[in-house]
């Protein structure tokens, strides 16, 4: 489980393909930390450590993965967010963040507000998902507090810290985004159909 509290901005370092996978090795101030069999949040996907060498380590992205995220798009030098599982005891200061991307969403804007930033992204709600006015939703593993919700839209109003510690920055009209919408709303959706 995460928070959506991102740690780090780790930078793809070398990428490998091997049948419908793909292993991506990422460096970051949180590689010499970090041991295999490690749960980590890579833009909002938990994928499972690999490998670890000095000051990078290694994770595996499969189809299933890079279907449902946007990992297949990374480059060499892409950012990518980072955030370690939570501990039990800590706070929780995002909100309930399982690393199961739902989607991924196109950017439809970015508005600079002279101080904050307005994110505009549309997504696909055939799988189901929805947002609501002032509900939780993670964009590459970013917890977010949705504004503006509307049939397959929603805006984010990103602060200062938030744009210059995540790869939000890098983000542009056109660019695609990893979601994951709140797992409590997802309950209520699913529980909503059953009764139909």
């Amino acid at each position: 489980m995460f928070t959506g509290i991102i740690e780090t901005i780790g930078t793809v370092s070398h990428l490998d393909r091997e049948a419908g996978n793909l292993h991506i090795t990422i460096a970051s101030s949180l590689a010499d930390e970090l041991k295999i069999d490690q749960s980590v949040s890579h833009n909002g996907v938990c994928l499972t450590v690999v490998g670890v060498s000095p000051g990078e380590h290694i994770v595996t992205a499969i189809a299933e993965t890079l279907l449902k995220s946007n990992l297949d798009s990374l480059q060499m030098g892409s950012e990518v967010n980072l955030e370690r599982c939570t501990k039990v005891g800590d706070r929780l200061d995002g909100h309930i963040v399982q690393g199961h991307v739902d989607q991924t969403a196109r950017c439809l804007s970015v508005e600079d507000q002279r101080g904050s930033w307005l994110y505009t992204f549309h997504y696909d709600d055939a799988p189901g998902n929805v947002t609501v006015e002032k509900g939780s939703i993670t964009v590459n593993g970013i917890s977010l507090t949705v504004v503006n919700s509307q049939h397959n839209q929603f805006s984010v109003a990103i602060i200062p810290y938030t744009y210059e510690h995540t790869n939000l920055k890098e983000v542009k009209p056109g660019d695609d985004v990893n979601l994951e919408f709140d797992i409590v709303g997802k309950y209520v959706a699913r529980l909503m159909e059953m009764r139909r």
